[in-house]
């Protein structure tokens, strides 16, 4: 159980912390810049983090497992943080457009989880649905 809470609250506060940096991120700086000095520090991070996560696997065991995945990943990452920095620098409001992007995530992932992982859709989840497209129209009304 803590960790089905714990990892919750670790993505809401990683998220809030994400979209305060994204939305402070001088425009004068080249994306690209920001970004290499972004996965610099989280390549630098995740090295730490290794060396303490004792497993009966070493790095290059657990490098033999990879599939497509992890590159895929990696280039959805950029997607995503190139997006958001220029979101924001566009002239999205931070409370606004996260919240306009997880909402339509939402959305389009529900088919994903329907087809391909044989998720359950039931009409409760359905109306919630309907309240997010209504959010919608309404959070964009001007």
């Amino acid at each position: 159980m803590f960790m089905y809470v714990f990892s919750i609250f670790l993505i809401i506060a990683s998220n809030v912390l994400y979209n305060i940096c994204q939305k402070s991120t001088p425009k004068s700086v080249n994306p690209f810049t920001s970004l290499l000095v972004t996965y610099l520090t989280a390549t630098l991070l995740t090295v730490i983090a290794f060396k303490f996560n004792k497993t009966d696997k070493g790095f290059l065991d657990s490098l033999k497992e990879l599939n497509w995945t992890s590159f895929v990943l990696g280039i959805s990452i950029v997607g995503l943080e190139l997006g958001y920095l220029m979101a924001y620098r566009a002239g999205w409001n931070i409370s606004v457009g996260s919240l306009v992007a997880n909402i339509f995530l939402a959305i389009l992932l529900i088919p994903i989880g329907i087809l391909f992982f044989k998720e359950g859709f039931e009409f409760n989840k359905i109306l919630g649905v309907a309240f997010c497209f209504l959010g919608l129209l309404l959070i964009n009304k001007r």
